[in-house]
């Protein structure tokens, strides 16, 4: 590949940006004003004459043939804000941005279709990538430069050599964006395999071993830092471990559940956890709280406790969504994106974490006699501090340790504790708080939706089924349109961007839980629509796998075909297990066919990498072990339904009626006077009973 001078630079401080009122007057206003992102109006007021991406301004671009300078990042992003101070809304800066580019702001969480792209750009420009994410290209947005970070002098310095090099040497700069342009399009291939049998059990032992030398088996995650939560590593390893009997990899997620709802990257003065640990031991969390983590973790930690009844697990659920429920939850229904990292600090600045953490002489004088109890359960020591006078609390001793040393019993410890942070949050409310971004994300509050629909179903608490069927509703009345397609984003009463792939998957999981606990066939028929709108609309022939965007969208560098599990799992393998799900309910439809030739397109990479394909590894315990549909049907199935759906039992879907039904599984079961369950395996049925216990016994 041709090269073309580049800067990379790392950011080795940081400075804090004052906090704008928003009762002055401002100086400047761009195009900005107009959208609804709390990043983008975040720079409405910058010198910059940002524009959002849109077509009409990639053609303007063309039309004046001028390069264009896209930066990506999002509300919660601590230096995304310290180039903003530093770059962004400096006038020198703004003038050499203004006269040689079209000036591009986007919110990474809007439109990860893009991000995805120039994510890809700049990790094949400089092998390595972050927020902000800047990338000059071509006017039809081919990229040929980027950077993550920069600091002024720099950044006007990379700035005016690129306009000179686009002026002088176009023929250079357009031969290297299009070199990139195609490198991007092969990174993204997928083959439609033809040749192999699905993967074995045999194989995905293999590959579990091999991931297994990553494990931190002391302090729970994976031997490096920072750590991130990453709950799909941890979903499938439950699962794997209590279908194929194997306690040693149960101990690793039970360490690594516990280790993470004791350390400081969970709030646990206030619930809820923050995006990942800085340190090997969960301890300092960058601060910023995202909906999508605790989504998942809330369903993880659900299908933990069911598993082991351990307390701690459930106290985590509830905790995790009382935070969302007082933090993130809109009054339509809807749950906003997150919680910014920096508040303002005792100076007027922002900073990381100022909100969250303590001094030792604050401790004292909050909690008084109780202080000591509180320091020895919360490490107010060497092992708790962070820096300066400053204190994150972990743990690292259950309970009963903590009782045994102080010669009291576990209530009143409990008690003691429960009243200390009540304590602290009370004193902690008073603290300028975080920023909130309360844009409403449709995939992300598909993955709230799935946890609300676990915690109920293995807590057994109406509350979770009463705050899921709102959030269940709030999709259906403002995110699903007309034609049945989805929108993305939801702010104020307006939606403006066609949904991508993972709002579909999200959201078709979630109704389909959400019908395993209610049995209200309408979240599946919703279910089963969005399933259909999106075969026929981003499914890929050629490859046997989904687009990231849909045929109805504007044609980018590429249609990104996504496969890797990230924290938050692909869309394609969502896809693929909804489509394997379906397959039991809907067999003539060809569902399963789609997904086993989507397994057998990714496979080929489990024994190198598994725990970046955790979530495509369900499917592979589906294929090989028995898959049980459980169909219920009688006066009584509601309240049988749910005796059995609190049993965890990953490898099952769950139908009931009253009487017989439209399904397949619930035509011609119904016996008068009775209540009845048929544990099934591919349509073939077991004799009928009459209870759960005996149902439980038949899987």
């Amino acid at each position: 590949m041709k090269k073309v001078l580049f800067f990379i630079l790392v950011v080795t401080s940081a400075s804090g940006c004052k906090k704008k009122s928003d009762n002055v007057s401002h100086k400047h206003t761009n195009a900005l004003i107009k959208e609804t992102s709390p990043y983008l109006l975040q720079h409405a007021h910058n010198p910059v004459n940002w524009e959002a991406w849109s077509p009409d301004v990639l053609n303007k671009a063309k039309k004046e043939d001028k390069l264009l300078l896209i930066s990506i990042g999002y509300a919660a992003c601590h230096w995304c804000h310290v180039m903003e101070k530093e770059c962004f809304e400096d006038e020198e800066v703004a003038q050499v941005m203004n006269e040689n580019f079209i000036n591009i702001k986007i919110d990474r969480e809007e439109r990860p279709d893009v991000d995805q792209i120039y994510m890809d750009a700049i990790q094949m420009i400089s092998g390595q990538g972050g927020w902000p994410l800047n990338i000059v290209a071509l006017p039809d947005g081919r990229p040929f430069w980027g950077a993550t970070y920069v600091p002024k002098d720099n950044w006007i310095k990379s700035l005016e050599q690129l306009a000179e090099l686009y002026k002088n040497d176009k023929q250079r700069v357009t031969e290297y964006a299009t070199d990139l342009a195609n490198g991007l399009q092969a990174i993204n291939l997928v083959e439609n395999n033809m040749d192999h049998e699905l993967y074995s059990l045999e194989q995905l032992d293999s590959a579990v071993q091999n991931w297994t030398q990553y494990f931190d088996t002391f302090l729970g995650g994976h031997k490096r830092a920072p750590k991130f939560m990453m709950p799909n590593n941890w979903d499938f390893l439950l699962h794997y471990a209590t279908t194929t009997n194997k306690p040693e990899i149960m101990e690793f997620v039970d360490t690594t559940l516990t280790r993470m709802a004791y350390g400081g990257v969970y709030d646990h003065v206030g619930g809820g956890f923050s995006r990942y640990a800085v340190d090997v031991k969960w301890h300092v969390p960058h601060f910023e709280k995202m909906l999508y983590d605790n989504g998942q973790l809330t369903s993880l930690y659900a299908k933990a406790y069911a598993v082991t009844k351990n307390d701690l697990y459930k106290d985590v659920v509830a905790e995790t969504i009382a935070f969302v429920k007082e933090e993130l939850l809109d009054k339509s229904g809807g749950f906003y994106s997150s919680l910014d990292a920096d508040s303002l600090g005792e100076h007027g600045n922002l900073e990381e974490g100022t909100y969250y953490v303590w001094t030792k002489e604050q401790l004292i004088n909050l909690l008084g006699n109780d202080f000591e109890l509180f320091q020895a359960y919360f490490n107010i020591n060497s092992y708790g501090h962070w820096e300066g006078q400053n204190y994150v609390l972990i743990r690292d001793k259950s309970d009963e340790e903590i009782a045994n040393s102080f010669g009291i019993d576990i209530e009143t410890l409990r008690k003691t504790i429960k009243k200390s942070l009540a304590t602290l949050k009370n004193e902690r409310n008073k603290r300028p708080r975080p920023r909130l971004d309360d844009k409403i994300l449709t995939s992300w509050n598909g993955l709230m939706l799935k946890g609300l629909v676990d915690a109920y179903r293995y807590l057994e608490n109406n509350a979770y089924l009463d705050l899921a069927l709102k959030n269940a509703e709030f999709i259906e009345r403002e995110l699903i349109k007309n034609d049945g397609s989805l929108y993305r984003n939801h702010k104020n009463g307006k939606s403006t961007i066609n949904a991508f792939l993972d709002d579909y998957t999200t959201v078709i999981d979630a109704y389909f839980s959400l019908y395993e606990v209610t049995f209200d066939e309408k979240w599946l028929k919703l279910s089963k629509n969005l399933l259909d709108y999106t075969k026929k609309h981003f499914f890929d022939d050629a490859s046997g796998m989904f687009f990231y965007t849909s045929d109805q969208d504007q044609s980018l560098i590429r249609r990104t075909i996504d496969v890797d599990d990230n924290v938050i799992s692909s869309s394609n393998s969502m896809m693929a297990i909804n489509l394997y799900k379906f397959d039991k309910l809907f067999p003539s439809e060809g569902y399963g066919e789609t997904s086993n030739q989507m397994l057998k397109n990714v496979q080929k990479d489990f024994d190198r990498r598994a725990q970046g394909f955790s979530n495509w590894l369900h499917l592979v315990l589906f294929q090989n072990q028995n898959f049980y549909e459980i169909a219920i049907l009688g006066e009584n199935y509601k309240s049988m339904g749910l005796d059995l759906a609190k049993v965890y039992v990953p490898n099952s879907i769950l139908v009931a009626s009253e009487k017989d039904g439209n399904l397949e599984l619930l035509k011609n079961r119904t016996v008068p006077g009775k209540t009845l369950t048929y544990v099934c395996i591919e349509g073939a049925c077991k004799l009928p009973v009459t209870s759960a216990e005996r149902a439980l016994e038949q899987l």
